[in-house]
């Protein structure tokens, strides 16, 4: 692992302009990251229509995205031992937004699927990265909230992402939706390079393999951050399920929604912005064991109300739902950048490792469960993965709250 230089009171505090440099570039960072990432969620029916696929087999234009950014995490974390951190998420930022404006020209699925899987690795970049950069350069105290935006930046851009795509399929097809999210992307990518401080927490070193696979071992002897790691695969399996299949139920009997509707109903992930952020301020002040388990409730209860057969109650459950994932995320994010710093080991790539296979093997196989059983079906499946995060958490808080009580 790089060598911190920065003393801990060197770090950037909340009432200082780099903190909010880096707090503004990093939301950018979340924003474009995030868009670029899950635009294609609303335009699931769409690509399953254009090319006779099956929702599960559309799916795979989210899946083969996350599973590479999954398989790019930690060889990129070696990568910016040596670059940098600044310098690789910027390079993953602009790659990542070409690669969206070359997926709005894909001439079959075959090739949509190669582009998006490259994506995924360019978008690894950021993942691999962010959590390890904000715990070098940022005071602990004000981390949580960091965190938070950052989070809150990763659901915004969520939010742009699907609402723009699927406003714009609506009008004009899927291609010019993913080409307009792609152009949202460069610009972020812009702001992105603009506003972030260069890092000054650690010094850059030639990559050394052993050295990082022993960091990496270590972090699965530690059994708090064992169950971070499952927290996180588990709450993103359950998220990228409900937003992957979600479109299909409300443009089908029961519901018979149009595209524009289901498109603007993508604004209640705007809840993750705010509630990312708020569990951060929450995490900072009460501790993160109190929290964790708190926003898994929440998440759960949402997830319930999803399987009303009203519009209203959907919106409701869905507001919910995203909020308490979002919060559940940060708080947990969070946790394992600390715990990690602690430890001495490569937590946050590893963490970022187990979310995104989440998404990827817990939204393929929720496409299987939705054409065999439906919505009941995604819900017992989901929320079985809602109660052992639930579980887990449960189990932190006594051994955390005595060695690591922040």
């Amino acid at each position: 692992m790089a060598t911190c230089v920065a003393h801990p009171e060197t770090r950037h505090r909340r009432d200082s302009s780099g903190f909010r440099r880096i707090t503004v570039a990093l939301f950018c960072a979340g924003l474009a990251t995030f868009g670029t990432l899950y635009a294609v969620q609303p335009l699931l029916p769409s690509l399953s229509s254009a090319f006779h696929l099956s929702p599960a087999g559309a799916s795979l234009s989210v899946s083969v995205a996350t599973c590479a950014l999954a398989v790019g995490v930690l060889p990129l974390t070696a990568v910016s031992e040596t670059l940098g951190r600044t310098p690789v998420m910027a390079v993953s930022l602009f790659t990542s937004a070409g690669l969206a404006l070359l997926v709005a020209v894909s001439p079959n699925f075959t090739v949509l699927l190669v582009l998006r899987a490259f994506q995924g690795l360019a978008l690894a970049g950021i993942q691999a990265v962010a959590m390890s950069y904000l715990v070098e350069e940022l005071h602990r105290d004000c981390l949580g909230f960091a965190m938070g935006l950052y989070v809150a930046g990763t659901g915004f851009g969520g939010m742009t992402g699907r609402l723009v795509a699927g406003l714009v399929d609506d009008v004009a097809g899927w291609r010019w939706a993913l080409a307009a999210v792609g152009v949202v992307a460069l610009a972020c990518s812009i702001a992105f390079r603009c506003t972030i401080v260069p890092s000054a927490g650690f010094q850059p070193r030639p990559p050394r393999v052993p050295e990082l696979a022993a960091s990496i071992g270590r972090a699965f002897t530690d059994t708090g951050l064992m169950g971070l790691f499952a927290v996180g695969f588990l709450l993103m399996a359950c998220f990228v399920t409900v937003y992957n299949y979600l479109g299909f139920r409300l443009l089908g009997p029961g519901f018979a929604l149009s595209r524009t509707v289901v498109g603007l109903i993508f604004v209640v992930y705007l809840a993750g912005s705010f509630s990312s952020a708020f569990a951060g301020r929450l995490a900072d002040r009460f501790g993160r064991p109190q929290v964790l388990w708190i926003m898994a409730i929440i998440t759960l209860a949402g997830l319930l109300l999803l399987a009303a057969r009203s519009v209203t109650a959907v919106i409701i459950g869905l507001v919910i739902t995203t909020g308490g994932f979002f919060a559940a995320h940060s708080v947990a994010s969070s946790w394992v950048g600390v715990r990690s710093a602690t430890l001495a080991v490569q937590g946050p790539a590893v963490y970022a490792f187990s979310y995104y296979l989440g998404s990827s093997v817990g939204g393929t196989v929720g496409g299987l469960v939705f054409s065999a059983a439906r919505w009941s079906g995604v819900t017992a499946y989901t929320g079985a993965f809602l109660l052992t995060v639930l579980i887990i958490a449960i189990l932190l808080r006594r051994p955390e709250r005595a060695r690591h009580p922040r």
